[in-house]
Parts: structure tokens; sequence; C-alpha cells
């Protein structure tokens, strides 16, 4: 799986590159043709601790993040392939997702693939829409539709069906502010995405226009993967459909929850995220409990800790297949169907803690749970809202000057002492992972450095 506008985590790649030749040699022709198409090479932010963080780029420098989120996913995509030989038997996008979904399926060349990507913004550059916006709704998709009728508001509609009990809905902001309004009146949570545009809505059909007649420019071939597309919900195996899915990219709704029954449906066991953060896992456990699914870049990782995360993957996902296809025109993927994921243990096995283990088990989620109380008085949000591995800044908003301040606070209640060596902070993004990071701080009156 491919996610889009939010996958982006500074310096995600910084550790991998130590233990992996591999992630450095995908970026260095990724660099040069970013740089010859006018953009940053992303491998500055990809691998510089110092990188600028998601809301920086969204405001500063968009099309460097696209660059950015295109490169990361193509490494990860290459590592998980050639590295791990893993085959996957089918390839989803989710909305800008997508375009890196046609490259990692063959349709593009991996530089044909950044120049898509350049071209989109050129796009919006040449015929720059009206501002709009987007909400989270805690709601699912058909509600939500139903509230927009029941609202009268013709011009918000659905952006995204994320899963059974989240969408995505886009418009203008005047119309879109009633709908929030109207949303928190009924208590439905709402979320306000950091994007200065109406994506997946019809403000964008000057936009697509251009962008589609850029693309046709870009050599395109058949793909030589199996790929399901949110968007047309259908496959991607011609180039009439590559046509349709760049044209329909940014005026139709990603329909990610049908997507991914689908493909359960048919034989799907194993969902693996192939980009930074894990938000597509998250919503492909709320649409289809019991699967496995792997976010190997959940936060920076190195070499070993990537290929544990991958323990447990049969042979069979780690060879060459040919994949099933069906006769049927315009029919969605057949993928041979994944073994089903190990049971999980017994309470009686090796994952139960005991000993020094459980107490440190215990010790880390009263962090956690001091963690969240503190965040969420902090920040005025419901404790609820804060879980383990809620993203501060992708899923809550927090800038990274709150979470540094914030950090600092609990550094302070819990008596230890904050790194010196300039380090950032908003590379652990969860309580779950800052809980971690302040076992590793020593006690005041010592200093030490925060830990790659």
């Amino acid at each position: 799986m491919f996610p889009g506008q939010g996958a982006y985590l500074p310096a995600v790649l910084a550790r991998l590159a130590v233990d992996e030749p591999l992630v450095e040699e995908v970026l260095r022709p990724l660099d040069a043709t970013a740089v010859r198409l006018g953009r940053s090479a992303p491998s500055r932010f990809l691998l510089d601790e110092r990188a600028p963080t998601l809301s920086e780029l969204v405001d500063e420098a968009p099309a460097d993040l696209h660059t950015a989120l295109f490169a990361a996913e193509m490494v990860l995509f290459r590592l998980l392939t050639e590295r791990h030989k893993l085959c996957p038997d089918v390839l989803l996008g989710h909305s800008f997702g997508e375009l890196v979904a046609l490259t990692a399926a063959g349709v593009y060349e991996p530089a044909e693939g950044m120049a898509l990507v350049a071209a989109r913004d050129e796009a919006f550059a040449a015929r720059p829409p009206e501002r709009g916006g987007m909400l989270a709704l805690a709601m699912s998709a058909s509600r939500a539709e139903g509230l927009l009728v029941g609202l009268g508001e013709w011009e918000v509609t659905l952006a995204a069906d994320n899963s059974p009990r989240q969408c995505v809905v886009s418009g203008p902001a005047e119309p879109l502010g009633r709908v929030r309004r109207a949303a928190g009146a009924i208590g439905v949570g709402v979320t306000e995405l950091r994007v200065p545009y109406a994506f997946h809505h019809r403000m964008l059909a000057a936009v697509a226009g251009d962008f589609t007649r850029r693309a046709t420019a870009l050599r395109a071939g058949p793909a030589r993967r199996l790929l399901h597309s949110a968007i047309l919900g259908r496959r991607v195996d011609d180039t009439d459909a590559v046509a349709d899915l760049v044209a329909a990219h940014l005026v139709r709704p990603t329909r990610f929850t049908d997507a991914v029954r689908l493909l359960h449906a048919q034989g799907v066991e194993v969902f693996v995220e192939c980009g930074p953060r894990g938000t597509l896992s998250d919503l492909v456990t709320a649409t289809v409990p019991g699967v496995r699914v792997i976010a190997p870049l959940r936060r920076r990782v190195g070499g070993p800790e990537l290929a544990e995360s991958l323990s447990g993957l049969t042979p069979s996902l780690r060879t060459t297949s040919t994949p099933r296809t069906t006769t049927a025109p315009h029919a969605s993927p057949i993928p041979a169907a994944f073994p089903a994921p190990p049971a999980s243990p017994s309470p009686l096995t090796e994952e139960t803690p005991s000993g020094a283990d459980a107490d440190a088990d215990a010790d880390r989620r009263a962090v956690v749970a001091m963690l969240r109380t503190m965040y969420a008085a902090a920040l005025g949000y419901p404790p609820e809202v804060l879980t383990d591995d809620a993203d501060l800044e992708a899923d809550l908003g927090v800038d990274s000057i709150k979470q540094t301040e914030l950090f600092a606070r609990a550094a302070t209640r819990l008596g230890r002492t904050l790194p010196v060596d300039g380090s950032r902070l908003t590379s652990y993004t969860t309580l779950d992972a800052l809980a971690g990071l302040l076992s590793t701080l020593p006690a005041d009156g010592t200093r030490a450095g925060v830990p790659a």
C-alpha cells in the first residue's frame, strides 16, 4: 500500500541508509532527476536530521514534499522487493500514493514517475484553483453523505472513504465551516486537514485537465504488476486505464474502504504499508480486523529492525511468482491468496512479560498514561483521542514547537535531562515512542544525546 500526502517523516531513511547501501543507490538517480526538474534533492529530507517538518513543507515547499514522498516510498519498495524478496500480489495506492503505485507497477520508470509528480505540481502552478479545504470526520462515508444532503451543502463532497468510521470531505472554506460546526454539534469528531485546496473535488477540474495534458507527454507502458485503483475502483493494466486514473486523480473520491474489502475478499491476508508512518495500516485494521498489517516505517528504523518487522512472513511471499489475473474486462485483481497469519500467541507463551520485563512494561504504560493526561490538558483534546500510536503531527496537528515544549515539560516532571545535541525530538511521533525515548534519557545532573 502506497500512502498519500501525510506520509512524511523527517530523516525517515537516515538509520536505514547506514545499514542498507540500496537506500543511497535508489536515492542517487532520484536526486539527480529532482534537481533536473527544479526541485530539491529528496535525500535532503529523507537523510538529514535537520530536515523540515511536514507542516513546514506543506506551508513553504509542497513540491519538495511531494518528491520526498515519492522517493521514500520507492526506496522502501525496492528494499522490500529486492533486499527482502517480497513479491506483492497486488499494489494499492491512496490518493497521491496512486502515482507512486503506478511507478512501482512498472507503468513509469522511476525518472518518469518523478516527472509525473512534478507535472502535477506544475499543473497547480499553471491553473491555480480557488482556496478550499478538507475535513476528516469520525463517521462512515454513507453517514457523511447523508449529513451533507441533510444540511443542503451541495458544494461539499466526499473526498475519501477511509474506513467504516472515518472519511474525508472537501469543498470551499465557508460551507466546509458550516459542516464542521454541524458535525461537532452532533458529537462527531472533526479534524481540519492542513491542505490549501479541496482535493478530490470538482474545484480542481482545471488543474486535472492540465495535469492530464502534461502526463500524456511522459512515456507510459503496461503495468508489470497487478495494480488496483481505489479511485477508479478497478484494475489499472492498460494505457487507457492509466489515462483515466491521471484524469480522475484530483477530482474523484478515493474509495479505500471498498478497495480493502474487495482485496481481502479475494484472498489478501497481509497488507504492507510501503511508506513512512502507519496511517493506511490503521485504516485497514479498522476495516477488516484480524488481518496482518505491517508498517515498517512507523518511525525511523535501521536494517535489523526493518527485517524484524517482516518476520513470520511465509516463504511463498518471498519468491517471484506469476500473479493470477481475470479475463473479464476492467475486472478487479484476483491476487494469489496469502496464507493465514500466524495465530495469536497464548497468554501463557513467551509473549507474556515476567519479572524485570513485566516491571519495565508496567513502567512504560504508566509513562504513556502520564503523557496522555498531560498532553490532553495542554492541547485541549479529550484523553481518548491521544491513543498510544496517534501521530502527534499528522493525526493531531501538533506542530514541532509545541511538541518540543511538551516533551521538555514531561522530561522535567520525570526528572530527566534533555539532550543537548540538537537532535529532532519530533522524530518520535507517538506517545509510545516518546515514552521509550524518555526511558533512555539520563536523570538530572548528566547529559546524553537522543539515540538515532
